[in-house]
């Protein structure tokens, strides 16, 4: 149990048998009654959000999280299959699971599976990738860094814009949390 005292942005509370994580928070004293909490809520299985007030002091259920680090082997069909990196257990996750971050995952790269019991609820890849580039337009001669950007597509499938002068074959990272070019490598 946790109080409504306690709560911070990534605090993960159970309310009516969903996982919710606490976004924002605000501790409000008005001058004249009780002392709440305002927050703000993110469904952590859906992804939706809402605004809740709670009395200062109450107690919620908060969830239990198990994050584990895996890597991903290989594709069988539509299943993605990831290794424990401390039991060496394997464990079969569906697109659905991963979410559109599956737009980046290579093989051997590690993620953290975060689970609810046994139910997996997010998978988070690194920050940042580096990829290769399989398909884009090709740069002309007086491309310059600030000329403006195109599509390319990368390796695992993904398309990202980025700057003209980028070629077919390169490598380049990639911000897996806003799909955005950050350079070469």
């Amino acid at each position: 149990m946790i109080s409504s005292n306690d709560f911070r942005p990534g605090v993960s509370i159970v309310i009516d048998g969903s996982v919710w994580r606490v976004t924002e928070f605000l501790h409000v004293k008005p001058g004249k009654g009780a002392a709440f909490v305002r927050t703000k809520l993110k469904n952590v299985q859906t992804g939706n959000t809402i605004e809740k007030t709670f009395r200062a002091g109450e107690t919620l259920p908060q969830a239990n999280l198990e994050k584990s680090v895996m890597q991903h082997t290989y594709k069988e069909g539509e299943e993605y299959v990831f290794m424990d990196m401390e039991s060496y257990e394997e464990g079969r996750l569906t697109t659905a699971q991963i979410g559109d971050k599956v737009k980046y995952l290579k093989e051997g790269m590690e993620a953290s599976v975060i689970r609810w019991g046994e139910q997996v609820l997010e998978v988070e890849l690194p920050n940042s990738v580096v990829l290769e580039i399989i398909e884009t337009d090709p740069g002309v001669k007086g491309d310059t860094a600030t000329g403006g950007s195109k599509p390319a597509k990368l390796e695992t499938g993904a398309m990202v814009m980025v700057p003209l002068f980028i070629t077919q074959g390169e490598r380049i990272r990639v911000d897996t949390r806003d799909d955005k070019y950050m350079g070469r490598e």
